[in-house]
């Protein structure tokens, strides 16, 4: 499918994951907003929290009127999502594939996997670093006090725009496990549903998961990624945060500037509320990381023939129009 000089495979992959992406970001949005907010609060010297828990950001939206701002920020986010998934989704696809065309290997296995993955999602988060820095400043900005892309990230330099890139390069060993254990599992089930309908275990022919399994390999992949990676994730979200807004009352008693260095959010993080600090938020993360990766998964794997079919249908409708323009 590479003849024409598009990977049109890889190309598929990627647009289901982006689409799936998308959706899964939109529907949990109002919970991503709370847990950002949530984690990006460090406690006082006087040893207070603003937020105990996170309904307690939810309560406080609804206080000041303000419910829709739950969604400050879902633009940028989608836009976020939509590249990194398609950049994502497209790297790993194609790396695979070119890894088992070098190799000549049959499939790729777990330490080729975990590398591949790796791989692509440091070409990603270079390329959507400032989106995700911008997204994570309008969540935790003051409710009803979001600025647009343009605006909050022209308040600082550029290099500003890059905060947390070193931390989010780390992470990328979050994908990198989670989409290892998906896809080994995924393997292992379309192997058993086509040995079931009769064909070979190397049938090329398109199988997908059914919309549970998806959901459940999602769920499961993505909670083991993210109960080791916690620490990691929370420092970046304070990296990334808004500064308190000096004109809000509720904001001054916990003012401070957020650390701006890994180090820096680690130590304050150390030194103000010690070990239990490093995983606060971390039922929320679970939380809404394990649905929103579902569902992602879940939306990919069910428009994956649709997006399959389509692109095929592009493929020929281009094949017959360059056709056309060469006899006339």
């Amino acid at each position: 499918m590479a003849g024409d000089g598009v990977d049109w495979e890889s190309l598929a992959e990627a647009t289901s994951g982006a689409v799936g992406a998308l959706v899964s970001t939109t529907v949990l949005y109002p919970l991503d907003t709370c847990k950002t907010k949530f984690q990006a609060e460090l406690q006082t010297h006087q040893g207070t929290h603003k937020y105990r828990n996170l309904s307690d950001v939810f309560w406080e939206a609804i206080r000041k009127r303000q419910l829709l701002s739950l969604y400050q920020g879902l633009n940028t986010k989608n836009i976020q999502s939509f590249i990194s998934s398609f950049f994502y989704f497209y790297g790993y696809s194609y790396f695979k594939r070119l890894y088992l065309e070098k190799s000549g290997a049959k499939s790729v296995g777990t330490t080729a996997n975990l590398l591949v993955a790796a791989a692509a999602g440091a070409c990603t988060v270079i390329v959507t670093q400032p989106l995700d820095t911008a997204a994570s400043r309008m969540q935790t900005s003051a409710f009803g006090k979001s600025k647009g892309l343009r605006e909050t990230l022209s308040e600082g330099t550029w290099m500003e725009a890059f905060d947390g890139l070193g931390i989010s390069i780390i992470l990328t060993c979050n994908p990198s496990i989670q989409y290892t254990v998906f896809d080994q599992l995924k393997q292992r089930i379309i192997q058993r549903q086509r040995r079931k309908n009769g064909g070979s275990a190397d049938d090329n022919s398109r199988v997908a998961l059914s919309a549970f399994s998806a959901f459940l390999l999602g769920a499961v992949s993505k909670s083991i990624a993210t109960v080791l990676t916690y620490p990691l994730i929370r420092c970046k979200v304070m990296i990334q945060a808004a500064d308190p807004d000096e004109d809000d009352e509720s904001e001054r008693p916990s003012k401070s500037r957020a650390p701006k260095t890994m180090l820096g959010a680690l130590h304050a993080i150390w030194s103000k509320e010690g070990i239990p600090g490093f995983f606060k938020g971390l039922h929320a993360q679970i939380l809404k990381t394990v649905l929103s990766s579902a569902l992602l998964l879940m939306i990919k794997e069910k428009i994956s023939k649709f997006t399959w079919v389509s692109l095929l249908a592009l493929r020929r409708y281009l094949f017959v129009s360059q056709k056309r323009i060469k006899s006339a």
